[in-house]
């Protein structure tokens, strides 16, 4: 009965709500929900062809906004000025004359007036001889509000030489790798003269400049004077020649002038090396390229050189001429990068004999004549022999020298003794001029290291009055232990080397006594001499150097109220309110034709192929002055990929 109460109830609760107990019969159609199958759905394909149509018009929008935007920032850029009234001081315009040779003295500059915000009043006028490395960094870090800059450079542009041996071969443009002075002085409201430094008057503080020949017009250039209360020499260094004969034949590569003649003279190489009249010993002369110089610049030249002939040179000219080009190295040393790690050295060597890349060892050039060099060259058992290399184009690049103007200065102060830069004292002060007055960095100069020369400056006072009364000086360890944190911080380059006092006293007290003489410890710091170098005539030092200067005079500025109201007027300011210079190595990279090599710091070296030489562009790329820079050199690295090197002539 339950059982049939249920089915009863079943049915009715069924009929209620429109349903039927039982499945429908065949032919019938059943009230209300029906069986309801999925409707199939948009394929695979339709699905992709919706997509593709989706993303590519969210592109084609996206693109056209990106067009439009930047069309409608175009059309903003093309401004008329009105020609408004200019307040120019009088100076500027009728300059006093004065000074040794009676010249105009540029007191004012026309454009002093021409900012919108006023200039502080009082400012001391900071000149700046040189628009390379050192000077642009100093100018980078510079308060606006600090100084009254002016640079005086004959090139009214800043050079990112790294690059320049890629720009020689269309690696990269010339135009990617320069920036104007004018904009990078804008940010301090400095002024710019094309022109040079010939001389200074360190006692009237006057630098005698002459007008560089673009602004002469063909006509004698005219001289003035430009005044200064502190002058900063980076002038760079000229090429060091050694006294070759002949070296009027040769290419130099470190102005952009030097790249367009170098990049001229190798597109007419190969061309005249096509001409039906060019004789077989003609053409390989013509496509025999002699690199005079196995430091950086001259292997990444001949690394640019043959990544042209290999790269587009085979495309687009007679492949005959690719089995008669000849690159060759001259190094005067036993290796090429000698001052890298010895495995670096040996990899570029390898390198460069599977590229086809001859390397002349342990020869030294004798006379370069008009098509060929001789050179000497000291073999394996000893023997000199003199060989000859026919050339149609031979690059200069060994080394460094003076510029007219260093060589001018030295020759002014009797203790500059050194004849291949100026010497400073560690706060880049440059020894025998006024102190704090004239400041050198970058490859005109050089840190001094005669640590030997000071030692009676890093004893006590009761021993140096020893010394005066005529009694013998000695020295104890903890003495020894003082003088070094006082050495440390007089040459900073020298902390390196006075890691293991107790070993060096030991070494040194000869007569086992316990204690150091006066010939002892000179002993001692002359063999820490002898390990101090130079530092390296390279981007990264005069760059380091011109950060730190512009951070010490930032320092100079801030403390101007405090040494007036102290009347300090002159003495050893630079001490008391900043540190010493420290150069502090990164490395030093170059470039191999599709490979790079790095001496990194720690004594770990990189040698490697694509990922090399990628690590070797980034480095670079990120130390470009300016984003116009860096996007001009990413677009001609990315140029050279997809359509190759320019291989046009002008």
């Amino acid at each position: 009965m339950l059982r049939s109460a249920f089915r009863a109830t079943s049915r009715s609760t069924f009929r209620h709500h429109g349903l039927s107990s039982s499945p429908p019969r065949s032919g019938v159609v059943s009230r209300g929900v029906a069986s309801v199958h999925p409707s199939p759905g948009p394929g695979r394909l339709q699905r992709l062809a919706y997509g593709t149509v989706k993303y590519c018009g969210i592109t084609t929008i996206g693109f056209a906004v990106i067009v439009a935007g930047f069309f409608a920032y175009d059309s903003m850029t093309y401004v008329e000025h009105a020609r408004n009234a200019v307040a120019v001081p009088s100076l500027a315009l009728t300059p006093n004359r004065g000074g040794p040779k009676n010249l105009p003295i540029a007191e004012e500059m026309i454009d002093e007036y021409e900012d919108g915000d006023a200039k502080p009043h009082g400012r001391e006028k900071l000149v700046i001889l040189g628009s390379g490395w050192g000077a642009v960094s100093v100018i980078s870090r510079l308060n606006p509000d600090a100084y009254d800059v002016t640079v005086i450079s004959p090139s009214n542009y800043f050079l990112f030489t790294p690059l320049l041996p890629s720009a020689c071969v269309g690696t990269v443009e010339i135009r990617s790798i320069v920036e104007p002075i004018r904009k990078i002085i804008r940010r301090i409201r400095g002024h710019y003269l094309e022109a040079s430094a010939e001389t200074v008057d360190f006692a009237n503080k006057l630098i005698e400049v002459v007008e560089s020949p673009q602004c002469s017009n063909g006509k004698e250039p005219r001289r003035f004077y430009v005044p200064y209360d502190k002058l900063i020499l980076s002038v760079g260094a000229a090429q060091n020649t050694h006294g070759v004969d002949g070296i009027e034949h040769c290419r130099f590569l470190k102005t952009t002038n030097d790249c367009i003649k170098i990049r001229a003279q190798v597109m007419d190489n190969f061309e005249k090396a096509c001409m039906p009249t060019t004789t077989d010993e003609e053409r390989k002369r013509l496509l025999s390229f002699v690199v005079c110089g196995g430091g950086p610049t001259g292997v990444e030249f001949a690394a640019e050189l043959y990544d042209m002939v290999n790269e587009d040179m085979c495309e687009y000219f007679p492949k005959i001429l690719r089995n008669e080009v000849s690159v060759h190295v001259i190094q005067s040393r036993d290796h090429i990068l000698n001052t890298y790690d010895k495995t670096i050295s040996q990899y570029a060597e390898s390198r460069f004999a599977k590229n086809y890349v001859n390397v002349e060892v342990n020869a030294r050039v004798q006379k370069v004549e008009k098509d060929k060099v001789v050179f000497s060259q000291k073999m394996s058992d000893g023997k000199t022999v003199t060989k000859e290399l026919p050339y149609g184009l031979c690059l200069w690049s060994t080394g460094v020298s003076l510029a007219p103007i260093t060589e001018h200065i030295r020759s002014q102060i009797p203790v500059q003794t050194n004849r291949h830069a100026l010497e400073t004292d560690p706060h880049l002060r440059v020894v025998g001029t006024p102190l704090g007055d004239v400041y050198a960095i970058g490859d005109c100069s050089t840190v001094q290291n005669n640590v030997t020369e000071h030692v009676l400056d890093f004893v006590e006072d009761e021993q140096r009055h020893q010394v005066d009364r005529g009694e013998e000086l000695t020295v104890t360890r903890e003495e020894l232990d003082k003088m070094a944190v006082r050495i440390k911080k007089a040459f900073p380059q020298a902390s390196d080397h006075l890691t293991a006092l107790d070993r060096l006293f030991d070494k040194h007290d000869l007569d086992h006594n316990g204690v150091l003489s006066l010939s002892e410890l000179k002993s001692l710091l002359e063999g820490i001499d002898k390990k101090l170098t130079s530092l390296p005539a390279t981007a990264q030092r005069a760059h380091q150097q011109g950060n730190y200067l512009a951070n010490k005079l930032n320092a100079l500025h801030r403390a101007k109220d405090s040494f007036a109201l102290n009347e300090i007027v002159d003495g050893d300011v630079d001490s008391a309110v900043y540190k010493r210079f420290r150069y502090n190595h990164l490395g030093s990279l170059a470039y191999l034709g599709n490979a790079a090599v790095g001496d990194l710091p720690g004594g770990y070296t990189l040698t490697g192929g694509l990922i090399a030489m990628y690590a070797w562009r980034s480095v670079y790329w990120s130390e470009t002055v300016s984003l116009r820079s860096r996007l001009l050199i990413a677009i001609d690295w990315a140029k050279r990929a997809i359509w190759g090197r320019d291989l046009s002539r002008f």
